[in-house]
């Protein structure tokens, strides 16, 4: 028989209710998401110093100083006289000294190795924060769910940077030109670009708790991530392109502009043979075609942006405008570089601003893709 129960026990006193269970993702184990982002960062930034040094690696013609691939004992620099004439002869007898550089001193040779040298050393150093910082997560066992195929992912294609390095230094060493293949160095170059889009794209997803990108996801506007994803592949062409042109110095080959030697169309645009090669080592050519993209890209790039304007979300709107801005500051140091014959100075900026719009495309897909809750009002 069940007790006499207070008419007034219902209204007085509180039952206690069980606190609600959360879902999968809350239960899923967090890992060290913020550490992670700090260390993702920081390779972040130190990829963009390689990049930024990498192009004046090239703008000084030091990239054949070091004639060797040795990823260990090679971080050692020369610490001797007899060392430092051993790796000035070793550079005497590739076709970059004998036809470019010949008469060259060992102060003047120390100037381009010390580039070089820095250079390699910078990516053994990304390599090595790598390695640290993934086994130390590991270890301690801070790994989010999912996230170790991602890391993994940034240490492999580190891994591959190294050995492309090294198969578009040895391009220039075969006494078949007197510097690397210029296709050899866009893709060096580009694949630095991936490695930069993968850290930035996910520095983004960690900056954003799992449950908040799940139910932005829902917002998708599709149409413009989509637009979003051509503008940033046809980016990346330019990109590549800029580093045929980099290669080749066709930067300082014809600079008038917008015509090309008083022309639309470059003379002897395919004077060399087979006629393929011209696509890649012909300076006009090359060049003209850097330029026709760059048209196309900003002809793109505004359509994606005006559709861009039509979006609910006012974090959108403005990675699209940010967008629009670099897109436009880049184009007129493109114009100002070739006016000027492509001074280091114009020629790295230029290279610096295609990263930074480069990220700024990324973060604008991102938004598209998880956009940022806005209120009605401001909608």
């Amino acid at each position: 028989m069940s007790e006499k129960r207070s008419i007034f026990e219902d209204v007085g006193e509180k039952s206690a209710v069980a606190a609600p269970v959360g879902g999968v993702i809350d239960q899923a184990p967090k890992g060290a998401r913020r550490g992670i982002r700090i260390w993702l960062g920081i390779l972040f930034a130190m990829v963009v110093l390689m990049i930024a040094v990498g192009g004046l690696t090239r703008l000084t013609d030091s990239g054949l100083s070091i004639t060797e691939w040795k990823p260990v004992t090679g971080a050692l620099p020369p610490m001797s006289a007899e060392v430092w004439e051993e790796e000035f002869e070793k550079y005497r007898q590739i076709p970059e000294y004998q036809l470019q550089n010949k008469g060259m001193s060992l102060a003047e040779f120390k100037v381009i190795y010390w580039w070089e040298w820095g250079h390699r050393q910078l990516g053994r150093a990304i390599g090595l924060v790598w390695a640290l910082g993934f086994l130390g997560f590991a270890v301690t066992r801070n790994i989010p769910t999912g996230w170790a195929r991602r890391m993994w992912i940034v240490g492999i294609l580190g891994g591959l940077q190294g050995a492309i390095g090294w198969w578009m230094v040895s391009s220039g060493l075969t006494g078949e030109r007197l510097d690397v293949a210029s296709y050899r160095l866009a893709t060096h170059l580009g694949l630095a670009f991936v490695i930069l889009g993968f850290l930035a794209w996910y520095s983004l997803l960690l900056a954003r708790p799992e449950k908040d990108l799940m139910q932005a996801r829902r917002g998708k506007e599709t149409k413009l991530f989509s637009l979003s994803t051509g503008l940033l592949h046809a980016s990346f062409v330019q990109i590549l392109l800029g580093a045929l042109v980099a290669g080749i110095d066709a930067g300082r080959t014809f600079t008038d502009w917008p015509l090309m030697a008083g022309g639309f169309f470059p003379p002897d645009a395919f004077a060399l043979t087979p006629w393929w090669t011209n696509f890649f080592e012909n300076p006009g050519l090359v060049q003209f075609i850097h330029r026709m993209w760059g048209y196309l890209l900003v002809a793109f790039a505004i359509v994606v942006w005006r559709r861009a304007r039509g979006s609910a979300h006012s974090a959108t709107r403005f990675a699209f405008n940010a967008v629009m801005a670099a897109l436009t500051v880049q184009i007129l140091l493109g114009i100002v570089t070739v006016l000027y014959v492509a001074p280091w100075q114009l020629a790295i900026l230029h290279q610096v601003m295609a990263v930074l719009l480069w990220v700024l495309i990324l973060r604008a897909r991102f938004l598209s893709f998880y956009p940022i809750s806005t209120s009605i009002r401001e909608a």
